[in-house]
């Protein structure tokens, strides 16, 4: 694999798996796809660490589905992948909100993981 398709590898498996969480209301599953010291910042205010990631997710309405597209990954290092992506978040019973999310992934011992997660809103 080149970098590039390499990177989006990487990213895939570990938002994929967020996704999954998100989609089925699993706070636990999603949080453990982050480093225990993450940086996160939804649409709230930051927090660090899985419980908050936990916590965060908990709070969303039963239904939230997460949608996906990859914008730019870098490979900032053999353990670092960057990724910067559109997310659009759809509810049940409202409008789907549309973020772009910037994550930056660290190979651990438990595999890849989300060190930061920043989401910021547009328009």
């Amino acid at each position: 694999m080149n970098g590039t398709t390499d990177s989006e590898a990487i990213l895939r498996g570990v938002l994929d798996q967020w996704k999954a969480g998100v989609d089925g209301h699993e706070p636990e599953l999603v949080a453990a796809r982050f480093t225990e010291d993450a940086i996160f910042q939804g649409l709230r205010p930051y927090t660090v660490g899985r419980p908050g990631v936990a916590a965060y997710y908990d709070s969303q309405p039963i239904g939230l589905t997460a949608e996906y597209r990859i914008l730019e990954t870098r490979r900032l290092a053999d353990d670092l992948v960057l990724g910067y992506l559109e997310v659009d978040f759809s509810f049940t019973d409202r409008p789907a909100v549309n973020v772009n999310l910037g994550v930056l992934l660290k190979r651990t011992e438990e595999g890849w993981r989300i060190g930061h997660y920043q989401v910021s809103r547009l328009g």
